[in-house]
């Protein structure tokens, strides 16, 4: 990755009247074309990784594997909130770029990262998320979720109550 022409001294031009005027470094790679990710691609990144659907979890649109949590879109798909195996693993994401990984009081405890998407590189998303993913497959298959439409005992206690107060 790095050469010995990276450490040696600039390269020097010379003008007519044999001065040495530095020259510039020019920037090989724009910075802001690769900065941002859109809510779209983001989504793709995820729905692409084997297993992987979207689902609900605490009543939020959000993208299981196996049934478990992996990643959901918040403040408004600004950020994506995606799970990490430690919280060490969200401490060197966040030396390695402030601007793109932080995270807020709520996930203070819990191995969890959020990440700008207009900040993040499209190829760093892609190595967090798919290393996210590696984690959250290791991991037991998610518990099975009760459907909605199903009453449990709860709910006929809770009409046999009714009942009995509007028919006294």
């Amino acid at each position: 990755m790095w050469n010995e022409s990276f450490f040696s001294a600039p390269q020097l031009k010379r003008d007519p009247l044999g001065g040495g005027v530095p020259a510039p470094r020019r920037s090989k790679v724009k910075k802001n074309r690769l900065r941002g990710v859109s809510v779209r691609a983001a989504r793709q990144v995820l729905l692409d990784l084997p297993n992987v659907v979207e689902g609900r979890s605490y009543g939020m649109p959000s993208f299981l594997l196996n049934g478990r949590f992996l990643a959901r879109f918040r403040d408004e798909d600004a950020v994506l909130v995606l799970q990490l195996a430690t919280i060490s693993e969200r401490e060197v994401l966040m030396e390695l770029d402030p601007s793109v990984f932080f995270y807020t009081e709520h996930y203070r405890n819990y191995p969890a990262v959020l990440v700008r998407l207009a900040e993040v590189a499209a190829p760093l998303l892609t190595d967090v998320v798919t290393e996210s993913w590696r984690h959250v497959s290791a991991l037991p298959t998610g518990r099975p979720r009760k459907s909605a439409k199903r009453a449990g005992k709860g709910s006929q206690r809770k009409a046999g109550v009714r009942r009995r107060l509007t028919s006294a």
